[in-house]
C-alpha cells in the first residue's frame, strides 16, 4: 500500500490475504452461488471449531442471529430484555423486532462492558426473558459474574460477540458464552463476508430451529408447507467461500491489531490526557479497534478532532453512543451504579482511532503525530 501523506487511512478496512479469489473461483466453478452449499456447511464447521462449540448457523447478518436468538427463547410482545448500553443499535434494535421492551445495564470501568453490578441491581426491579451481552470492541465481558448472576434468577444470556471473533476471556474464545452468541462478518470487522453473520450454540436444537427460521420456516413436504413465519436469513455459499479464506488469516489479524494497539500505547502513554481502553483481567482482547479517551476534552471537542482528521484524509470515529442516550429508545428502563454512568462519560471523551490490520508505520506516525498536535 501507498504511504503518500494524502493517502485514506479507513477505521477499520477489509484485508484480503490473497486466498479469496481462490475459494470464490471454487464456489463459480461448481455452479453453487446460491444461498447454501457445500461452503455454507464448511464454514459453520471450521468457525464452530475455532470458537470451540458444537454447532453454527451462517446468517446474512449478525443482527438476524440476534433476532432468531431472541425468538428462539420464547421472547414476545411486551418482555424485558436486559441489554448492553454502550454498545452498536442492532443489538437493542432486535429487541424492538418482537416488540419487546429493551433495558439497558451500564458498562464497567475494568472492561466496558456490561457492569455485573449494575446487572444484579437490574434484577431486583425486573425479571427478563433473556440478557444481551455486547463484547465490545473486540473484548470479552465478565462472563464469571454475569453468568452467576443469570445462572441465580435462571435467565439465558445471548453473547452479542459480533465485535469480538478471536478473544479470549479465561482461555475460552469469545463466542462460546450464553446460550447462544452471534458474530459478524460485515466490512469492517476483524475477518468479513462482505456483509454476513453467524449463530452459534453447543444445543444443537438452538441451531436447527435457526437453520429453519433463517429459511422461511420450509416444512419437510414436496410442496412448500409452512406452519410458522420465518425470515429470509440465509448466508450465501460464495459470501461463505469468502470467509472460508479469511478465516485462515484470523489469528494473524488479531496479532497485527494487538500490535498496532501496542504501538499507539507506546506513542501515547506518555501524553497528558491520553488514556487507553483497558483489558480485561483473565482476557485477550482482539483489540478490533484501537479506543483513547481523551480526558481533558469534552464530546463536542471530539467532534472537532473527528473533523480535522477527516481533513488530512483520516477515518477516526467516537466510541458508540450509550443507547439510553439515543432518541429511538428514549424512555427506556437503565441502570448504573454511582452518581454518573460510566458508558455516558466513556461516549464523552472516546475515539477510535484506525486499528486495520494492513496499517503500514507510516501511517500510525502519520495518527499519532496528528492526535497529538490535536489533544
Amino acid at each position: 500500500m501507498s504511504n503518500t501523506p494524502n493517502k485514506k487511512i479507513y477505521l477499520s478496512p477489509p484485508h484480503l490475504n490473497g486466498e479469496e479469489i481462490d475459494f470464490i473461483k471454487d464456489a463459480i466453478d461448481s455452479n453453487w452461488i446460491a444461498p447454501l452449499g457445500p461452503h455454507v456447511d464448511a464454514f459453520e464447521s471450521e468457525v464452530a471449531d475455532y470458537v470451540g462449540v458444537k454447532q453454527a448457523a451462517a446468517l446474512s447478518s449478525g443482527t438476524a442471529g440476534l433476532h432468531l436468538a431472541l425468538e428462539m427463547l420464547g421472547v414476545q410482545k411486551g418482555d424485558h430484555v436486559f441489554c448492553s448500553d454502550l454498545t452498536f443499535v442492532a443489538s437493542a434494535n432486535a429487541i424492538r423486532y418482537l416488540n419487546a421492551i429493551p433495558v439497558f445495564i451500564d458498562a464497567e470501568p475494568t472492561s466496558w462492558n456490561m457492569s455485573p453490578s449494575a446487572l444484579e441491581k437490574a434484577f431486583e426491579s425486573i425479571s427478563p426473558k433473556a440478557v444481551i451481552v455486547t463484547d465490545i470492541y473486540g473484548q470479552s465481558a465478565d462472563y464469571k459474574l454475569i453468568a452467576e448472576i443469570c445462572d441465580t434468577h435462571q435467565t439465558p444470556i445471548i453473547e452479542d460477540a459480533a465485535e469480538s471473533l478471536g478473544a479470549e476471556y479465561n482461555r475460552k474464545k469469545c463466542g462460546s458464552f450464553g446460550e447462544m452468541a452471534i458474530l459478524s462478518f460485515n466490512g469492517n470487522k476483524i475477518i468479513t463476508t462482505s456483509g454476513g453473520g453467524m449463530l452459534l450454540s453447543d444445543r444443537s436444537e438452538f441451531v436447527l430451529k435457526a437453520k429453519k427460521l433463517s429459511t422461511q420456516s420450509k416444512e419437510v413436504a414436496l410442496h412448500y408447507e409452512h406452519t410458522q413465519v420465518g425470515y429470509n436469513y440465509r448466508l450465501s455459499n460464495i459470501l461463505a467461500a469468502l470467509g472460508r479464506a479469511q478465516l485462515k488469516s484470523l489469528d494473524q489479524y488479531v496479532e497485527k491489531r494487538r500490535e498496532i494497539f501496542n504501538y499507539y500505547y507506546n506513542n501515547l502513554n506518555n501524553i497528558d490526557g491520553i488514556w487507553f481502553m483497558p483489558e480485561i483481567e483473565n482476557g485477550k482482547s482482539t483489540r478490533w479497534l484501537s479506543v483513547v479517551l481523551m480526558k481533558n476534552i469534552n464530546h463536542e471537542k471530539i467532534e472537532d478532532i473527528i473533523r480535522s482528521f477527516s481533513e488530512e484524509n483520516i477515518e477516526v470515529r467516537p466510541i458508540w453512543k450509550p443507547m439510553h442516550l439515543q432518541p429511538a429508545f428514549e424512555g427506556a428502563a437503565f441502570f448504573f451504579n454511582g452518581q454518573k454512568p460510566v458508558s455516558a462519560s466513556l461516549f464523552e471523551h472516546g475515539l477510535c482511532l484506525p486499528s486495520g490490520s494492513d496499517l503500514s508505520k507510516n501511517d500510525l506516525n502519520r495518527i499519532i503525530k496528528l492526535l497529538i498536535k490535536e489533544n
